[in-house]
């Protein structure tokens, strides 16, 4: 799916500059908005793809991005940690992944987290769903995106840290991430 595939192409090229990938590793304090994905059971001969970004790595992201890409440093600012996985899937690890992944889901759903976009397609398309906790009206904690591509591949991915809602929009848009390009704010409550 092109528009998750640029998540993982900033959170790598990222990694990259900062001279190598991390372990995949929960933070030293999981934050509010860190989601736990469990073990990930790659297929023997397929893609596996694991990103975890620290804060001090983002920090450091943002602080190259900051010239040519104001909107993304400033979201890059506030975040704590960032992980992207990317895994084919196969006939020995297809049925343990999905329920997995709906497993995860309905974790989120049961644990308060708003489900912000669902995209299903045919019965073999692509089924997206994106959570997000937020904290009041003013912010997200955490998104979490988890995408299964037919029969072919899913995607998870936990972003962790102060995200201001108008902030969503405008990287979806950046970046072509079509499920968030429609976002919208919260509107304040009137009192």
């Amino acid at each position: 799916m092109n528009t998750l595939n640029r998540w993982f192409v900033l959170s790598a090229a990222f990694t990259l500059a900062a001279g190598g990938a991390l372990p995949a590793a929960e933070p030293a304090s999981p934050a509010p908005g860190w989601v736990d994905f469990g073990t990930l059971t790659p297929a023997a001969e397929g893609k596996f793809v694991e990103v975890n970004l620290s804060e001090g790595m983002l920090k450091f992201a943002a602080t190259l991005a900051a010239k040519q890409e104001p909107e993304a440093s400033g979201l890059l600012q506030n975040l704590r940690h960032v992980r992207v996985n990317v895994l084919d899937l196969n006939d020995a690890n297809r049925v343990a992944t999905v329920g997995q992944v709906k497993a995860i889901r309905q974790r989120l759903a049961a644990e308060g987290w708003a489900p912000i976009v669902s995209v299903r397609e045919s019965p073999k398309g692509d089924d997206v769903q994106i959570y997000a906790k937020m904290r009041g009206e003013e912010a997200i904690e955490g998104l979490v995106v988890t995408v299964i591509e037919g029969d072919r591949e899913v995607v998870l991915v936990n972003v962790v840290g102060d995200i201001k809602p108008e902030q969503i929009a405008t990287l979806a848009e950046h970046y072509d991430i079509k499920p968030l390009k429609h976002f919208q704010p919260a509107k304040p409550k009137a009192t």
